[in-house]
């Protein structure tokens, strides 16, 4: 049984990237996330160091939009060669950036997927709406992974008809969770993935310790749980839907 860890922050963790991919002899492969310049570019490195096993991301989070007129140039040049854009997207409870720098920031990346057509890598916490009136204004929905999806039916319905995939993470196996796990109920298989966001948001039983690659199988099985299916399964399906996103 293999699974895709379909976000993981390899290059924010403080540990050794390869003792935690040999830690995770059931995760066939992985995606890098870039968060900025640096993040973007180590995340490069790592796929580049290991081939099949790391794709890169390059993007600009949210938190930093600001930094695009300094960094945008930059990323952009890298953006051919890796396997999506993103982190992107909407993050309305911290509000470390601007609002309006956010936005206009998301529909750079979003203009740049569709001009490269790549996927897009979408963080959104707090700002489903405005999310949305982005991603049904470009018609970029099917190129869309909607990282670590946490919202309940009422927006997930909404965000199902836009074509997206949904990515899940530790928080549909919380304690805490269940209008995750309701959310998480009206999405078919087939447009499920599964992630870590290592260093992040570690499932139980290892909630308050760093994320790692190898508990993405704790995901799986939750979800196996909402949809009532074998574990085996999922990962079947999930590891089958990374691969048509992300190596199309």
């Amino acid at each position: 049984m293999q699974w895709v860890d379909t976000h993981c922050h390899l290059q924010l963790d403080e540990r050794d990237p390869v003792l935690l991919l040999n830690r995770a002899a059931e995760v066939d492969w992985v995606v890098v996330p870039g968060v900025d310049l640096k993040s973007s570019e180590l995340a490069a490195r790592l796929a580049a160091d290991h081939p099949g096993r790391v794709l890169a991301t390059v993007g600009l989070h949210p938190h930093d939009a600001g930094l695009w007129p300094e960094q945008g140039t930059q990323l952009t040049e890298l953006a051919p060669a890796a396997s999506a854009i993103g982190e992107t997207g909407l993050d309305f409870y911290r509000n470390l950036a601007a609002r309006a720098d956010q936005i206009r920031v998301f529909r750079r990346h979003v203009a740049l997927a569709l001009e490269l057509g790549k996927p897009i890598v979408v963080h959104c916490r707090d700002a489903f709406a405005e999310v949305i009136e982005v991603i049904e204004d470009t018609g970029v929905g099917p190129q869309t992974v909607m990282h670590c999806w946490t919202a309940g039916p009422k927006w997930t319905r909404r965000y199902l008809d836009l074509g997206v995939m949904f990515s899940f993470a530790g928080p549909v196996a919380f304690e805490t969770g269940d209008t995750v796990r309701l959310g998480a109920a009206q999405v078919p298989p087939d447009r499920a993935l599964v992630e870590t966001d290592t260093p992040y948001l570690a499932p139980p039983p290892h909630r308050g310790q760093p994320n790692e690659p190898a508990w993405v199988a704790l995901v799986g099985a939750a979800l196996a749980g909402v949809w009532g299916l074998e574990v085996e399964e999922v990962a079947r399906v999930t590891s089958a839907n990374a691969a048509r996103v992300f190596r199309r």
